[in-house]
């Protein structure tokens, strides 16, 4: 029989917010197994107020299934409680199989139940669900599949910190796994809001022309050229907004869009996560 310890009793009990006794009591008869005593503390007629689901899973890791020679691209994050598990083999295994059964999957998933639902790539005839599960069983952590994207259509990818910060995926047309890393990578540091200035909130826009032409009405520039002038210093917002007209990392002296010319590749969309973050 399991040793049901002090301190395992003061944990289940933490977890469970029950009297000692009735943890220890569970415990005894699960053998230890936590999960089993929560099972028979809730057939005796208990009302658990199990903490686990409130635990704050801070941490976490980014799937990412890409490449050119592929179909579809995807993101998936994947949080977790405490830092080591970021770089347990399994955790990042079970990141790596939602973002690719995201990928290839033929229905159109919305929710992390939908995605948990399908077959893992890696282990045949095993749900994600149950992949998640096993893990859990060994960890003992609370694991939460936060935002997931998918591109139809080849895709490149970067990993911040290998996956533990942010991810980034873009769909392109064209080019290479290099270039379109490059580009990746450069989302990552830069943060554009979005793909060209066509994207942009019109509204956004229309605001920023606003502040501009009162700027250089106070500078008490002539009304005549003011438009023209506001036109010319738009080109400086749009170059901090929107992913084509952004400098490029590696070589300001082009655009990311003259870069990706450069390489005969046309970037169609991304979608940049940091972790936690909405």
């Amino acid at each position: 029989m399991a040793e049901i310890t002090a301190a395992k009793v003061k944990a289940f009990r933490e977890r469970t917010g029950l009297p000692l006794m009735e943890c220890k009591s569970a415990l005894a008869e699960a053998e230890g197994d936590e999960e089993r005593a929560v099972q028979i503390l809730r057939e005796r007629g208990e009302k658990l107020g199990d903490k686990r689901a409130a635990r704050e899973t801070a941490f976490g890791r980014f799937g990412l299934y890409m490449g050119l020679d592929k179909q579809q691209g995807a993101i998936v994050e994947l949080k977790c409680e405490s830092a080591p598990v970021t770089q347990n083999e399994e955790f990042v295994q079970l990141a790596e199989d939602l973002a690719e059964a995201l990928a290839k999957s033929s229905d159109e998933i919305k929710t992390a139940d939908e995605l948990l639902a399908l077959e893992s790539p890696s282990k045949s005839g095993v749900t994600l669900k149950e992949q998640m599960a096993e893990l859990f069983n060994r960890i003992r952590e609370k694991f939460e599949v936060g935002r997931m994207a998918k591109f139809d259509g080849a895709c490149g990818g970067y990993f911040h910190n290998s996956g533990t910060v942010a991810g980034v995926l873009i769909q392109v047309d064209g080019g290479s796994d290099s270039a379109a890393k490059d580009v990746a990578m450069h989302i990552a540091a830069m943060r554009p809001q979005a793909l060209s200035k066509e994207d942009l909130d019109p509204a956004e826009v229309e605001k920023e022309r606003e502040i501009l032409r009162a700027a250089a009405l106070n500078e008490g520039k002539p009304e005549s050229i003011v438009d023209k002038m506001v036109e010319g210093r738009l080109k400086q917002f749009f170059a901090e907004k929107t992913l084509l007209e952004q400098p490029f990392v590696k070589d300001d002296k082009q655009t990311v869009g003259q870069y990706a010319k450069g390489h005969n590749m046309e970037i169609k969309g991304f979608i940049h996560y940091v972790l936690g973050q909405a």
